[in-house]
């Protein structure tokens, strides 16, 4: 493979969706550029100037690919040749059921395997607008720490609310963990707004114990400071929940926690002292947002202290809250399904700055912009994966699995997600069958095949689209877990 009849495609970043979205290109016989500007120019996080470099944890997190989103995309990126994936495999450490790397060897491997490509030129230079016209296909996979110079550009091009350079996240919880024997669904003063019904949040009724507890344990948690180079992005009104505690006790349950126009459906008598509402945040319907709830607190902090609130004690969090420096765009309204710009078609994004978190996720959105570029440069027919994959679940909710809040138009309602069962489509009824001999099946017990029979449709899928075949070690696993 050392010649090629086609014009190369240009990536720019050499991060993980870089390094990934190349390598997907030449391994299809297209040649490619890529530019990163390190070692030219730094950044505030990296250290080095190698490829795919790991600025934080040198965990890829689960591998588990039988009841575990993250492990499900681990095992569809190799069944696809992932680049990242072989190397973050063949410099694998100890950390019992995670994926953890020797950050310096698996940067080294993927550095290496990408400047001894026949068809990957790499170019060390700051690319610090959008490209010339003459470069034809690029991809832009520059992360979360884009620089100014180049995010200007991409205002200038987009438009000037189409970025966001510091994230305000709210937790958002999974559906099927919230105990709907205590919370009801009621829209405030059962409000019917554009695609609602009068029910579209979820309430969960605090009464003036619980709802002091609730503040005592917000003002007392611990929380992340900011990093010096990000400041203190507090804007627009979007306050940390524990922020807003401090100015008051009141303050909550006259903010984001008031209980006004909300009747408890269990309990229709006695008026709740402050309401926590929840708001369908995926088309799907299997994930739901704290409203308001954007934090600074510590992750364990906020999973123990948000258990307070009823209805929540059981609750399992698809992602927990943040406030933090995140350069993404709005995918879902500039994207197209195969990740273009729409106002400019021969530009793709890949990685963080299309709005999803953690390597992996980064990896695999890369992996997607070179294959379908690949397949556009070479005149194939461009094959998206199937929502029922992770990839596809994740590509649906980058362009378009987000709902918009009509209520709330000056809110940003799509933001950055990591892998999670919340964002694949619902079994087929019926596909849950209690296994012989057991009594009680439900709970726990009930969610666990769920996810494993999610997993086993989703690796199924996945190998479907790309024509190749489960390998048996893989599909016993699989099997073997839902059976158990």
């Amino acid at each position: 493979m050392t010649k090629s009849t086609h014009s190369p495609v240009h990536v720019v970043g050499g991060g993980l969706a870089g390094s990934e979205a190349s390598w997907q290109l030449a391994q299809a016989g297209v040649p490619v550029i890529l530019h990163e500007m390190r070692g030219v120019r730094g950044t505030d996080a990296h250290k080095g100037d190698g490829l795919a470099e790991l600025v934080c944890s040198n965990s890829f997190r689960s591998d588990d690919a039988t009841a575990n989103a993250v492990g499900v995309i681990h095992a569809e990126m190799r069944l696809a040749g992932s680049l990242i994936m072989a190397c973050a495999d063949k410099h694998q450490v100890p950390a019992g059921g995670a994926l953890a790397v020797d950050r310096d060897g698996f940067s080294d491997a993927v550095t290496k395997a990408i400047e001894e490509h026949p068809l990957i030129t790499v170019v060390r230079e700051e690319v610090a607008g959008l490209p010339p016209a003459d470069w034809g296909l690029t991809i832009f996979a520059t992360g979360p720490l884009t620089s100014a110079s180049l995010a200007s550009a991409i205002q200038a091009e987009t438009g000037k609310d189409s970025l966001a350079f510091f994230d305000a996240i709210a937790p958002i919880v999974h559906r099927d963990s919230i105990d709907m024997d205590i919370c009801w669904y009621q829209s405030r003063y059962d409000k019917v707004g554009p695609g609602g019904n009068g029910k579209d949040y979820i309430n969960c009724p605090l009464d003036k114990e619980q709802y002091d507890a609730f503040v005592d344990a917000l003002i007392a948690g611990d929380t992340v400071g900011f990093k010096e180079w990000e400041g203190t992005p507090y804007f627009d009104g979007c306050l940390p929940i524990e922020v807003m505690a401090e100015r008051g006790r009141e303050t909550l349950r006259h903010g984001p926690m008031k209980p006004m126009g909300l009747t408890n459906a269990h309990n229709p008598t006695v008026k709740a002292y402050a309401v926590v509402q929840l708001r369908q945040d995926n088309a799907l319907g299997t994930l739901y947002n704290m409203v308001g709830f954007q934090t600074k607190l510590k992750y364990g902090a906020q999973a123990e202290i948000f258990r307070m609130i009823p209805g929540l004690q059981n609750a399992e969090f698809a992602r927990l809250g943040g406030l933090h420096r995140n350069t993404y765009i709005h995918s879902p309204t500039l994207l197209d399904h195969t990740l273009r710009l729409k106002s400019r078609p021969t530009l793709r994004f890949a990685g963080q700055i299309t709005g999803c978190e953690g390597y992996v996720e980064s990896a695999a959105i890369g992996l997607l912009a070179g294959r379908f570029a690949a397949a556009e440069r070479t005149g194939h027919e461009i094959s998206t994966p199937p929502a029922t994959t992770a990839l596809g679940s994740l590509l649906n909710h980058i362009t378009g699995g987000h709902l918009v809040s009509e209520d709330e138009p000056g809110k940003r309602s799509f933001q950055p997600m990591n892998i999670n069962f919340g964002l694949f489509p619902e079994l087929e009824p019926g596909s849950i069958v209690k296994p012989e001999g057991v009594k009680r099946f439900r709970g726990k017990d009930k969610t666990i095949m769920k996810r494993q029979l999610i997993a086993r449709r989703a690796l199924q899928d996945c190998a479907h689209w790309l024509g190749v075949n489960l390998p048996a070690s893989d599909r016993a696993r699989v099997e073997v877990s839902v059976e158990a």
